[in-house]
């Protein structure tokens, strides 16, 4: 084989690697994003909440989700491990301890009624 028919091969694995690395990426932002979103109902489930943004966070690894209640801004933050498992969450007011924080992926995020009442959805 040629060393030009070499290098090309190389690069055309390389540049496929890459693209396949950053399709991963994009997916997990994207389930990441969609679970800090189907939080927010349990966490603000007060009727007239409004989702304003929701997007990659400040912090690696986070998410960010601004929504109204009335004409008041509000924010929910959540942490991720490397991969999609929710590991805190917390609101301008509070963060969620560890127990309320099961309980919420246990009995509701992980359930058909978080998908149902995906903000995003509405």
């Amino acid at each position: 084989m040629k060393r030009t028919h070499r290098w090309l091969l190389g690069s055309a694995v390389v540049a496929g690697f890459l693209g396949g690395l950053a399709a991963c990426q994009d997916t997990l932002r994207r389930d990441r994003v969609a679970t800090c979103r189907r939080a927010l109902p349990a966490v603000a489930p007060q009727p007239g909440i409004r989702l304003l943004r929701a997007a990659p966070g400040p912090a690696a690894n986070s998410v960010r989700v601004d929504y109204s209640d009335g004409n008041r801004p509000h924010w929910l933050t959540c942490r991720f491990d490397a991969g999609t498992t929710l590991t805190a969450l917390a609101t301008e007011a509070t963060t969620l301890s560890g127990p309320a924080l099961y309980m919420l992926k246990r009995f509701y995020l992980d359930t058909p009624d978080a998908a149902a009442d995906d903000p995003a959805g509405r």
